[in-house]
């Protein structure tokens, strides 16, 4: 129930909070530089990490045996690790040359690994129809939240799904309890890289500055974020190593 009233809450704020616009220096990233002939390259090129972690799960979620590994927590897991490979590939088209459209198609693609990541949390600590639910619920109100940005230019129906996506995440884990046969992802890794990455994103010139301009805070929260995947691949490396299945696996600590 409290899973409901929070979702029901978070639904009230992005349609009847005051509009908050986009601000208008959201596409001045620091690193301005090419290489190679690609255009702020290094913001380009720091989305292959997310690529690699995409594809690396999903090898691990091919080999994994079924009987250890929930149906729904399976297809969670995957809808994270092909938003990992959407997000590498939408943020690079953005960082090409940065404008509301990329940033519409960059925002599209990282709430699939939102939704996956969120209702693999949900599907492992509250219930399969809770991780399902959620995860298809992120998927539909993430798209509708860019779609009204761009044309109402109000953008905290995205931010209310972004952030609000990661307080389901805490709410889940404070009030939920580990289920028989979850995936022992080390939670507090996930939120540690995302809070890392978001701390690079809003340091993005200070960053540049304080590393002598060879890296800059943006290109660091991608790689920063892509680790945030690291917890789910090594809580699956042991799965393809079983020999028997029993259906339960090891409690995250």
């Amino acid at each position: 129930m409290h899973l409901v009233l929070a979702c029901a809450a978070l639904v009230a704020l992005a349609l009847l909070a005051p509009a908050v616009a986009q601000p208008p220096d959201a596409h001045a990233f620091a690193d301005q530089r090419a290489l190679f002939g690609i255009p702020h390259a290094l913001d380009v090129l720091s989305n292959l990490p997310f690529a690699a972690a995409g594809a690396w799960g999903l090898v691990l979620l091919h080999r994994a045996r079924l009987s250890q590994l929930h149906p729904t927590q399976r297809g969670c897991a995957q809808v994270f690790f092909i938003g990992l490979l959407v997000t590498a590939a939408g943020s690079s088209w953005y960082h090409l040359a940065p404008d509301d459209i990329g940033l519409a198609i960059d925002r599209g693609s990282m709430s699939v690994a939102f939704a996956g990541l969120l209702g693999l949390v949900a599907a492992g600590r509250v219930s399969d129809r809770a991780g399902r639910a959620l995860c298809v619920g992120l998927l539909l109100a993430a798209p509708a939240s860019v779609l009204f940005w761009l044309r109402t230019g109000n953008v905290l129906p995205w931010a209310v799904v972004q952030f609000g996506g990661i307080a389901l995440v805490l709410l889940v884990l404070a009030t939920g309890s580990q289920r028989l046969a979850t995936l022992p992802v080390r939670w507090s890794l996930v939120l540690l890289a995302y809070a890392i990455a978001k701390l690079f994103e809003v340091n993005d010139h200070a960053v540049l500055a304080a590393s002598g301009e060879l890296l800059s805070g943006h290109t660091l929260k991608h790689v920063a974020a892509a680790l945030a995947a690291a917890p789910v691949i090594v809580a699956l490396l042991p799965l393809r190593r079983r020999q028997n299945g029993t259906g339960n696996v090891a409690r995250a600590t």
